[in-house]
């Protein structure tokens, strides 16, 4: 049977309630990752049991993900814990709506949400930096289930406003880093002056593991838009009419050299990069956590 039912953001959508929808993600992805489970060469029955929903996800053992791609249960206490750091990008431009009416900050939302739930639930401390213009919101890293609630409540709360702010806004993004720190940048990467990526590049030099979450929407992707349009710049008010039939081809060109550029120079600069579209279930983005998440095992 599909977990995407879970993990489907149309299906999320309907959920009012960011706890409830975490916890929905979480448990829904983790029990359809062992409804094909089988018995391994080496593994000890006596300590470890596959996971079902309902149960305690801070006795997730990680090392044997590692090792089968599967979710198990152990009973001992186990792993080290570090501190998830998720930066959200709070600019106008992450109100922008797919044809399905999920904005990228839906998107994110129903993401950052999911992760804190599962890294908490592990006993790492998470922290939420939200960047808008002239102001950074911030919930220092803590792993204790209040401070899961309000970071929950500011994670509902935050409505896409202005543009993207400047370095010095964004200073205290450098303070007090921990040194067993994973940090999970999510943004649409709109950017007039390379002011996402410079602050990226300063960000991956730390020598901390930073991981990019880049989000689009599928009408940004496809542009099958079928007449002449005219679209606004949600940052900057803008407009420009365009014959969508007639431009296709060279924006889906352009737009794919910048995708393709954009990748390399952020794996070139150590930083983990990955494209995410507002239409597609969210297990790749948990997988990919996940993955990351296990060096610090």
């Amino acid at each position: 049977m599909s977990t995407h039912k879970f993990i489907d953001p149309k299906v999320l959508a309907t959920i009012k309630d960011l706890p409830l929808l975490a916890k929905t993600v979480v448990e829904g992805f983790l029990a359809g990752q062992n409804q094909s489970l089988r018995r391994g060469a080496g593994l000890e029955f006596s300590q470890y049991r596959s996971y079902q929903p309902g149960d305690d996800l801070r006795q997730l053992d990680w090392k044997m993900f590692a090792r089968s791609d599967r979710y198990y249960i152990r009973e001992a206490e186990v792993d080290t814990n570090i501190t998830v750091r998720f930066i959200l990008d709070g600019s106008a431009s992450m109100a922008h709506e797919d044809a399905n009416g999920i904005s990228k900050m839906d998107y994110a939302r129903f993401l950052v949400a999911s992760l804190a739930y599962l890294a908490t639930t592990q006993g790492d401390e998470t922290g939420l930096y939200i960047l808008q213009q002239d102001q950074l919101i911030n919930l220092t890293p803590r792993s204790d289930n209040m401070h899961l609630q309000r970071f929950w409540h500011q994670l509902a709360a935050v409505q896409p406003k202005g543009k993207f702010p400047d370095v010095n806004t964004a200073a205290n993004l450098f303070a007090n880093r921990r040194q067993k720190e994973l940090t999970v940048f999510l943004t649409d990467l709109y950017e007039d002056e390379a002011e996402i990526s410079n602050l990226l590049f300063k960000l991956g030099a730390q020598r901390h593991e930073l991981l990019l979450f880049h989000l689009m929407s599928r009408n940004e992707l496809d542009f099958d838009f079928g007449s002449t349009l005219t679209f606004e710049d949600l940052e900057t008010n803008r407009t420009l009419q365009v014959n969508t039939a007639s431009q296709r081809q060279t924006y889906l060109e352009q737009l794919q050299n910048w995708l393709q550029q954009t990748e390399r120079n952020m794996r070139h600069r150590q930083i983990n990069y990955d494209l995410f579209t507002t239409d597609e279930p969210l297990d790749k983005a948990l997988r990919t956590f996940l993955q990351k998440r296990l060096l610090y095992s």
